[in-house]
């Protein structure tokens, strides 16, 4: 695999108490840099669950901007048209795994977002092995990477689900703040991404606004000459180490 930068940035609050300093990590992930001249940058789309943003499916698409898209389980049963689309374009969509029912990879009781986590390491290996089969069932190549639900783990979740063969793609520019932010400001995040980033943002919110300025954001970094990448064609060769 072509990577890797890990990072331990986070802490939450757990099962609506105090927030503890050390209780989760968030991973940070980067692809080789292109260089001046050819910058490259890896969009990334949680397909957690609802329905499909056609406004970035379609815009994707017509411009032949590669992505790779975090699909669950639940997702892929609840959007078959989207579904056609990526198996269409094998070329521009790297389908990986988000998981079966979009609940946090995290192998203790808390609360996450207010997301009830997995709780145990049972039932992470239950989502990442459950996304994973949804995405060959539906005739998808066996994924490489999972993104849990929150993007949050502990360390032994981690590890666990590396115990599947997957990597953990953590990501560099938030690119939507989990579809809540405006056009504007989603815009201005995606212009924000530098050679080497990988951006998060959100498939599967059509009716908030965050997506239009998600569009407008790749296709002003497309003009700018951005060479987009899925995470396993980001660079020749391990990513630099991480970050302190």
């Amino acid at each position: 695999m072509r990577i890797l930068q890990i990072i331990a940035l986070s802490c939450l609050a757990v099962l609506g108490g105090p927030a503890l300093a050390s209780s989760l990590v968030e991973p940070s992930l980067h692809v080789i840099a292109g260089g001046p001249d050819r910058p490259r940058i890896a969009l990334t789309f949680d397909a957690c669950e609802g329905r499909t943003d056609q406004r970035i499916l379609g815009a994707l698409v017509d411009n032949r901007i590669p992505a790779t898209i975090f699909a669950t389980a639940r997702w892929l049963s609840r959007n078959s048209a989207a579904v056609a689309i990526l198996q269409a374009h094998p070329d521009l969509f790297q389908v990986e795994n988000h998981g079966a029912r979009h609940i946090p990879a995290v192998d203790r009781p808390m609360s996450v977002y207010g997301l009830a986590a997995a709780g145990s390491p049972a039932a992470v290996l239950a989502e990442a092995q459950g996304g994973a089969d949804a995405i060959k069932a539906a005739g998808f190549a066996t994924p490489k990477w999972f993104r849990g639900a929150t993007a949050k783990y502990t360390t032994t979740s981690l590890a666990e689900i590396r115990s599947l063969d997957l990597g953990v793609a953590g990501y560099s520019v938030n690119g939507d703040g989990g579809a809540q932010l405006s056009a504007g400001a989603s815009e201005k995040r995606l212009l924000s991404a530098r050679d080497g980033d990988v951006v998060l943002a959100h498939i599967n919110q059509p009716g908030r606004t965050a997506g239009a300025g998600v569009v407008r954001g790749i296709l002003a970094l497309k003009a700018r000459g951005v060479q987009f990448v899925h995470l396993d064609d980001g660079g020749p060769g391990p990513a630099a180490t991480a970050k302190p």
